[in-house]
């Protein structure tokens, strides 16, 4: 999904940095966030629902189809549990957990360009749905770019300072010499967006 309107207005009106970058931190905005009247308890879920469907940049038909698939999945576990497990094994969404991409949008970017290989065959299509033991590579050509150059850089002092997206992500492993991910387990409760309150985003489908 192409992102065309004010980004940072999305941002505002669900009071949050959806795109995880410095860029649409408005903390220090003056008009951030937007003030709204008390919400009913219908709207509360459709804010939650619009946050999380806008943080992982899905339309609300594909948003729509998680709920669905997480509903009729025989998996253990509760709806919103396997849905959030759904979303966080997107391709796309792993390669930016990895840290191999700044924000989700740019990580989609990246797979449609075919920078990755899944299993050693080259893929472009963002919401393949990964399982363990996959391993995602970045191609030998791009090894040398000067953006995935930086991104290293970008991985080096993130380390230090212990920001790194990765260290609250175990359940994925980063070789930052072959630059390659892998997933060694399905995400648990501890490992999903804090912000996110599928809870509500469930009710609000389920009615």
């Amino acid at each position: 999904m192409r992102y065309t309107w004010p980004k940072k207005k999305l941002c505002r009106r669900e009071g949050v940095n959806l795109f995880g970058t410095e860029k649409y931190d408005l903390s220090k905005s003056k008009r951030w966030p937007l003030r709204w009247r008390k919400s009913s308890e219908f709207g509360t879920q459709l804010r939650k629902k619009q946050l999380a469907k806008r943080m992982f940049g899905l339309s609300e038909k594909q948003f729509l189809s998680y709920f669905t698939k997480a509903q009729k999945s025989k998996s253990t576990g509760t709806t919103w549990e396997k849905m959030l497990t759904l979303l966080e094994l997107r391709l796309d969404n792993v390669v930016y957990r990895a840290s191999f991409a700044r924000t989700r949008m740019q990580s989609r970017q990246f797979v449609n360009h075919a920078h990755f290989t899944l299993n050693g065959v080259k893929v472009s299509i963002p919401s393949i749905s990964l399982k363990v033991g996959d391993v995602i590579a970045l191609r030998d050509k791009l090894k040398e770019s000067p953006l995935y150059k930086s991104l290293l850089e970008e991985f080096a002092e993130f380390a230090k300072e212990n920001k790194w997206k990765v260290s609250n992500c175990k359940w994925i492993e980063v070789d930052t010499k072959k630059l390659t991910i892998t997933v060694k387990a399905l995400p648990e409760k501890d490992d999903f967006e804090p912000i996110i309150d599928i809870q509500k985003i469930v009710e609000f489908y389920s009615k």
